[in-house]
C-alpha cells in the first residue's frame, strides 16, 4: 500500500468537501426536481431533509474516515466490525453508478458552453438538445469531461483536488450571484420567486408521499451522502478539525448555492413562459427550458456561457469527489500508481455510461434507482451502524477538535440512531413504492 496522502490545509478539505456538494445536484438536478415536484413545496421538505437527516448523516460519515483514516470500505474493518465492509462496498458502489451518467450530463454542460457562444440552440432548443444529448456525439462529449476527471483525480489530493478546488468553489459563488442579481431585471423574475419561494400548504399535504423520497434523497445528493464521498474526504482529516463546523459551512454553502440556482433559472423560464412543471423532456428538462429562455433575453449568448460554465465548474468538483472515492480503495489495497489508477477507473466508468449517453431513458433510469434506492440504502445501513453500533465511540470522535460540546454529542448520536434512521426507512419505503408500483411501467421502459 503506498503512503497515504492528507489535505494540506483544513480549508483545503472544507472546499473540496462543499466542491463535492456543490455540483450537478444544485444547478441541474434541484431545479428539475423541484420543477416536477410540486415547486416551493419540494423546497421546503428539502430544507427540512437537509437540516434535521443530511447534516446529521454527514457527521457519521466524517466520524467513520477521520477514526479510521482509510477508505470506505476497510473503516468499517478498521473499526472492528469486518462483517459491515459490505455497508462501504454500496457506498462506493452508489458514488461508482452516480458518476457513470453524471459523465454524461457533464458532457451535455460542455456541448451547451459551445452551444451558447455560438447561439446554436436559440432557434430550436428542444432539437438541439436532442442532437447532443444521445447518440455517438454524446458519447464523445461524455469522453472528454470524463478525461477532464481523470486528470485532476491523476494528481492527487494536495496537488490535484485540493488547488482545484480551491479555485472553482469561490468562483461558482461569485458568478451565481452575479447571475442572480442580473436575473432579478427580468420581467419574469417575480413569478419565478413565487413558484420557487411560496409553498402551498395543500401541494404540501396532498403530495407529500411522492415529493418526500425526491427531497430526502435530493438533500443526500447535493451533500454527497451515501457515496462514500464523506467517509473518504475525512479519512484525509486530522484529530484537531471541528467536524460539526466543517460540516455546518459546507451544509450552508450547499444550500447557498441550491438556492441561488432556483434564483438564476426560475426567473428565466417564467419570463419566456416556460411550462416549468412539465416533465416532457425528463432528465434534459432544464437544459431545454433554459437554453430557449437566454435565446430569448438581451446578452444572451454571454450569460448562457455564464450560466452553463458555472454549471461545468460544479460538474467537475463533484465528479472528482466521485472518482476520489474508487480511486481511495485502490490506492490504500494496492501498489499501483493513481497516475494509473485513474485512467483505469475511468475506462469503467465511461463503459457503464454508454447506455446513459446513448439513449437519455437509460440515463433516467440510473437516476430513479440512485434517487430511490441505492442513496437511501447506503445511507441507512451507515446510520445503523454509526448508532447503534460503534455508538459512544463515535461521539468521542465527534468531540475531538470540536471543543466542549457537552450533551449535543449525546443528541446528535440520538438523532442518528432514532430520527435519521426512521425518516431513511420511510424514504426508502416511499421510493420503492413510487418506483416499482406508481410508476412502475415507467421504469421498466428502458428494457
Amino acid at each position: 500500500m503506498s503512503d497515504r496522502e492528507t489535505w494540506a490545509t483544513r480549508p483545503g478539505f472544507i472546499l473540496a468537501a462543499i466542491g463535492s456538494a456543490v455540483g450537478l445536484g444544485n444547478l441541474w438536478q434541484f431545479p428539475f426536481k423541484t420543477a416536477t415536484n410540486g415547486g416551493a413545496a419540494f423546497v421546503a421538505f428539502y430544507l427540512v431533509a437537509v437540516v434535521l437527516i443530511g447534516f446529521p448523516a454527514m457527521l457519521a460519515e466524517f466520524v467513520i474516515g477521520r477514526r479510521t483514516h482509510v477508505n470506505a470500505v476497510d473503516a468499517f474493518e478498521r473499526l472492528g466490525h469486518r462483517q459491515w465492509r459490505a455497508v462501504g462496498a454500496l457506498a462506493v458502489v452508489t458514488g461508482f453508478w452516480i458518476l457513470s451518467y453524471y459523465n454524461v450530463v457533464g458532457g451535455w454542460v460542455l456541448r451547451y458552453i459551445l452551444g451558447s457562444a455560438r447561439g446554436a440552440y436559440f432557434a430550436d432548443p428542444g432539437g438541439y438538445f436532442g442532437a447532443v444529448s444521445a447518440g455517438p456525439e454524446a458519447v464523445l462529449a461524455q469522453a472528454l469531461f470524463l478525461a477532464l476527471v481523470v486528470g485532476i483525480v491523476a494528481l492527487g489530493i494536495e496537488d490535484g483536488i485540493e488547488k482545484a478546488t480551491k479555485l472553482m468553489v469561490p468562483s461558482i459563488v461569485v458568478l451565481m450571484v452575479g447571475l442572480a442579481a442580473w436575473v432579478a431585471t427580468l420581467p419574469g423574475a417575480g413569478a419565478g420567486y413565487e413558484f420557487f419561494l411560496s409553498p402551498d400548504l395543500g401541494t404540501m399535504v396532498d403530495n407529500a408521499g411522492s415529493i418526500i423520497p425526491f427531497a430526502v434523497g435530493q438533500a443526500f445528493f447535493t451533500l454527497s451522502l451515501g457515496m462514500a464521498i464523506m467517509v473518504t474526504y475525512s479519512s484525509y482529516v486530522g484529530g484537531e478539525d471541528n467536524l460539526i463546523t466543517d460540516g455546518g459551512a459546507i451544509v450552508v454553502t450547499n444550500t447557498l448555492v441550491g438556492v441561488l440556482a432556483g434564483l438564476v433559472v426560475f426567473p428565466i423560464l417564467l419570463t419566456i413562459g416556460a411550462d416549468i412543471t412539465s416533465d416532457t423532456t425528463g432528465a434534459g428538462a432544464l437544459f431545454v427550458a433554459t437554453a430557449a429562455g437566454f435565446g430569448s433575453v438581451p446578452f444572451g449568448r454571454l450569460f448562457g456561457v455564464v450560466f452553463f460554465g458555472v454549471v461545468l465548474i460544479a460538474a467537475l468538483s463533484s465528479a472528482i469527489s466521485l472518482l476520489e472515492v474508487t480511486v481511495a480503495y485502490a490506492n490504500d489495497n494496492y501498489d499501483i500508481p493513481r497516475t494509473v489508477l485513474a485512467p483505469a477507473v475511468g475506462v469503467g466508468l465511461f463503459l457503464l455510461g454508454l447506455p446513459s449517453a446513448w439513449d437519455t431513458a437509460w440515463l433516467t433510469w440510473f437516476d430513479s434507482f440512485a434517487y430511490q434506492v441505492f442513496l437511501p440504502l447506503s445511507v441507512l445501513a451507515t446510520a445503523v451502524f454509526v448508532g447503534w453500533v460503534i455508538g459512544e465511540d463515535a461521539v468521542a470522535e465527534l468531540r475531538e477538535g470540536a471543543g466542549g460540546i457537552g450533551a449535543a454529542g449525546g443528541v446528535w448520536l440520538w438523532t442518528v440512531r432514532v430520527l435519521v434512521v426512521a425518516a431513511v426507512l420511510l424514504t426508502l419505503g416511499l421510493g420503492i413504492n413510487e418506483m416499482f408500483l406508481v410508476d412502475g411501467a415507467d421504469f421498466f421502459a428502458p428494457f
